[in-house]
């Protein structure tokens, strides 16, 4: 979820090179993008490299910050796209402001499960959890960053339209076909949970 005790910053001071104010901003950010590089990346050093360029990257460009879009926007941007860059250098794939199937028919999961049935607790379980990650890990990169960003951090379709330049048509779409591979995959898992307790329930 997106950070809601984040304090305000200064942009003025952290333009005039502010060691205070960029130590604030950095402690106050270094957890939101250190679990997004993690999502992305699924590797705890890769994530921290991510970390350390965002900021570095944060530091080099301040003085090019326009406020167009909010420096938090503008702060996952940079993250976004240190992760996407070190992705690609695992192996080639589809930039991210590429759309050469977004086409909300293009998708149809081939499995549902009913999910309605299990109690809420199963669904906050830490195994529940792993499921999700290794879901989430799944994902095509261009499908994850906009999942991530709108679902797992929060940002509005808005901003992760601006984080990642696309339209909001290309975030909307990519949103669902990402929660349909999500409900998919996760199908199984949760549709033998159900059945597991719909056979206890039965022998009680």
């Amino acid at each position: 979820m997106i950070e809601t005790n984040i304090p305000e910053f200064s942009i003025e001071l952290l333009q005039a090179g502010d060691r205070v104010e960029f130590a604030r901003m950095v402690e106050a950010y270094y957890g939101p993008i250190y679990r997004l590089a993690l999502k992305m990346l699924g590797d705890s050093s890769d994530a921290e490299d991510v970390l350390q360029n965002t900021f570095l990257k944060a530091l080099q460009y301040l003085p090019t910050f326009e406020g167009r879009s909010s420096f938090s926007t503008w702060l996952y941007r940079i993250a976004a796209n240190e992760a996407l860059m070190l992705l690609r250098k695992r192996r080639p794939t589809v930039p991210v402001d590429e759309n050469p199937d977004d086409d909300e028919d293009g998708f149809m999961p081939a499995q549902f499960s009913d999910w309605c049935c299990l109690p809420e607790q199963d669904f906050l379980t830490a195994e529940s959890k792993r499921q999700l990650d290794q879901a989430i890990q799944k994902l095509p990169e261009t499908l994850r960053v906009v999942f991530l960003l709108r679902d797992i951090e929060g940002l509005s379709i808005r901003d992760t339209s601006e984080a990642l330049g696309l339209s909001e048509t290309a975030v909307k779409t990519r949103l669902l076909r990402a929660r349909l591979q999500l409900r998919e995959s996760l199908s199984t898992y949760y549709g033998e949970r159900l059945t597991y307790r719909m056979n206890m329930e039965t022998q009680e």
